[in-house]
């Protein structure tokens, strides 16, 4: 509960130092960063999150599978039905006609988006198709779809896409750490929830506890989007900037959250893509 949040820390440590730990990663372990807090009567005490290398091209608003309507060989022209994919937008118009912030909302309508993907997708399924060309054209550009989808329907994945390929920031990449750090309140959090699981994990009240942390983070999440959304939706690119990079913590906190074990006293936090 909020109560875990506002207890001042036991130890004192320096900020900046917690900072630079999490921005100088080893090259050895360039995919991970590590933020360990200064206290030397509990050094093994770390929270540890991976930054997700994507291996997307840099501008994936120009796809590399062509639509039926712009295809010249016999196998593409065949995938009747086939979406607009320049982007991961133009693939759903129905849902997305005006396209993504702030042209249009942030928060996208999860049924909504669904049923389009689900039509689509009954239209080009490769399984329709004889092998070949054509059915590996289908297989691609269901793969795609598949990714658009994913993407569109998670409100973080969302925000990391229109930021990368929209407005060339790209919270996820290898010097993410350094060039999108998160902010000391934030970081205070993140390791106040830490402190808490240390002193509690191996206690026969964890499991309460735990839940207790759970319902706070996932009300963090909710506002991260709201904040998040908002920034959006005004036009504010630094302040989604800012407020993407909270909400990959808080979904690692979660995801920490979810995995910890009666007994343990740390959880680990692994940025997802």
């Amino acid at each position: 509960m909020a109560r875990h949040l506002s207890r001042p820390l036991k130890s004192q440590f320096n900020i900046s130092s917690i900072l630079s730990r999490l921005i100088n990663t080893s090259a050895s372990l360039r995919d991970t960063y590590r933020l360990r807090r200064c206290n030397p009567a509990q050094a093994q005490t770390y929270i540890q999150a991976r930054d997700f290398i994507g291996a997307q091209p840099m501008n994936r608003r120009y796809a590399s599978i062509k639509t039926s309507s712009q295809t010249t060989s016999a196998g593409e022209s065949t995938i009747s039905g086939a979406p607009d994919i320049t982007n991961h937008y133009t693939i759903f118009p129905r849902t997305l006609p005006a396209g993504p912030p702030p042209a249009s909302p942030f928060e996208i309508p999860a049924s909504d988006l669904r049923r389009e993907f689900l039509q689509i997708q009954s239209l080009i399924h490769p399984d329709k198709y004889p092998s070949g060309e054509t059915k590996q054209h289908a297989e691609a550009l269901s793969a795609r779809i598949n990714e658009a989808y994913r993407t569109l329907l998670d409100p973080l994945h969302r925000a990391q896409y229109l930021l990368r390929e929209w407005h060339s920031v790209d919270v996820t990449a290898e010097d993410g750490a350094s060039k999108h750090a998160l902010d000391p309140e934030t970081l205070m959090e993140v390791m106040d929830v830490q402190e808490t699981i240390e002193e509690v994990g191996a206690s026969p009240e964890a499991q309460a506890e735990i839940d207790a942390l759970k319902v706070d983070n996932d009300s963090r999440i909710r506002q991260c989007i709201r904040i998040l959304a908002e920034a959006f939706e005004r036009g504010d690119i630094d302040a989604a900037r800012k407020e993407c990079v909270r909400l990959r913590f808080w979904y690692s906190v979660g995801e920490g959250l979810r995995e910890w074990e009666p007994g343990n006293t740390e959880i680990r936090l692994v940025h997802s893509s």
